[in-house]
């Protein structure tokens, strides 16, 4: 049997067309290791929603201990996760191989697994303004290319940040954005890691940095196609298991679009 689970808060609240005898399950609130607890192991079960449906389930549940078929069905405004596998709103995906073995973030006392990135910078700054937007206009759509650009013209300060790679450390100066990422994509279609594959047991901590606000503004338009990466005068990437940042002033970040604020260094660990 198949139960969906659907997150009303998805997608605006906007339903995908299902079959006339599939009757979902409004999952707010829903404590998922105890619901899966009382379903036969024969029993699926299909989620409907987007990125941030899918980063509740992981942080709510251990996906290493799953007895159960679990699925997406995309239907959120975030769907980073199924670009990056090569599928689209409206596919139907078994998740159970993608969310083994996720890597966790540790900050300001935090700890939670994500699947698309840990973001560090104006990537934080966006979803902080983002989420004042829908504090005071509930339901607007959000602009978030527009809010990045007025970020790096007028609002966004770059920082000095020490990158630690699998123990190796790194400085940088005039960092406006140090992310490290599981899958390419993250902030609704940017492919910030374009080498990335969340198949393997490791992690990207990509580095955009530069001194002028006119050339950062310029290359910035080219993460949502990757081509960013071969400017490597002003972006330099990484790829390991243990990476530690710290930025030399508090910053917003977020973790799979989830707001963190006040944040001056994060630790992400992925498994081998």
């Amino acid at each position: 049997m198949k139960h969906y689970l659907y997150n009303s808060l998805a997608n605006n609240g906007i339903r995908p067309k299902l079959p006339d005898d599939v009757k979902p399950v409004d999952a707010r609130g829903i404590d998922y290791a105890a619901f899966l607890e009382t379903l036969p192991p024969e029993d699926e079960v299909v989620l409907i929603g987007g990125d941030g449906t899918l980063n509740y389930f992981v942080n709510a549940i251990d996906p290493d201990q799953l007895r159960h078929n679990i699925y997406l069905l995309g239907s959120g405004t975030g769907n980073d996760f199924f670009t990056d596998i090569g599928k689209k709103a409206g596919d139907e995906v078994l998740i159970n191989p993608y969310i083994r073995n996720l890597p966790t973030v540790r900050v300001k006392g935090i700890e939670k697994r994500f699947l698309n990135n840990m973001g560090f910078g104006i990537d934080g700054y966006c979803c902080e303004v983002a989420d004042q937007i829908k504090e005071k206009t509930p339901g607007k759509k959000i602009n978030y290319p527009g809010i990045a650009i007025k970020g790096l013209l007028f609002h966004f300060k770059p920082c000095h940040a020490e990158i630690t790679i699998d123990g190796q450390k790194q400085e940088f100066d005039h960092v406006w954005i140090a992310p490290t990422m599981k899958g390419r994509y993250y902030g609704g279609g940017m492919n910030m890691a374009p080498d990335q594959d969340r198949s393997q047991n490791r992690v990207s901590v990509v580095v955009y940095h530069c001194r002028s606000k006119l050339k950062a503004l310029i290359v910035f338009p080219s993460i949502f196609k990757g081509e960013h990466v071969k400017r490597t005068d002003m972006v330099s990437i990484f790829t390991g298991r243990e990476i530690h940042v710290r930025f030399s002033r508090p910053c917003a970040a977020q973790i799979d679009g989830e707001t963190v604020l006040g944040v001056t260094e994060y630790s992400v660990s992925q498994k081998e």
